[in-house]
């Protein structure tokens, strides 16, 4: 299914540094996301997953192009962050109907990992709120 995936490209240490990398952004984003929906109502919570998913998607390639400039030569500092994606490519890769890359599937499989941090029961310490 990834035979032609960029992730093959690269060195046996590059492929361990990118999964490293991707376990590292992976850990942020979940604390992250369990720290913005601490002690909030269910249903403030899932917006909140949303706009940190969202965050997410759009700032982590600036993250990743900072690795790749350590392992490749030439490649000049510039910010490669562009305009916000637009909610079909946020739903593409939520429902894994985007492109076939290890990547982007990953990215999916992180965004509901990233729900389930959200939505999950936090009893005792939301108050007046459903859960």
């Amino acid at each position: 299914m990834y035979d032609g995936d960029s992730f093959y490209t690269l060195t046996v240490w590059g492929q361990i540094g990118l999964a490293v990398v991707s376990l590292l952004f992976a850990v942020v984003a979940l604390g992250f996301t369990r720290l913005l929906v601490l002690r909030r109502p269910l249903i403030i919570r899932v917006p909140v997953w949303l706009v940190a998913f969202i965050t997410f998607v759009w700032a982590s390639p600036q993250g990743y192009y900072t690795y790749y400039r350590m392992i490749f030569d030439g490649l000049p500092a510039q910010s490669v962050i562009k305009a916000p994606p637009p909610p079909e490519d946020i739903l593409a890769l939520l429902t894994f109907t985007g492109p076939i890359t290890l990547s982007a599937h990953s990215v999916g499989v992180l965004g509901w990992l990233m729900f389930v941090v959200a939505v999950w029961p936090q009893r005792g310490k939301c108050r007046n709120a459903a859960d």
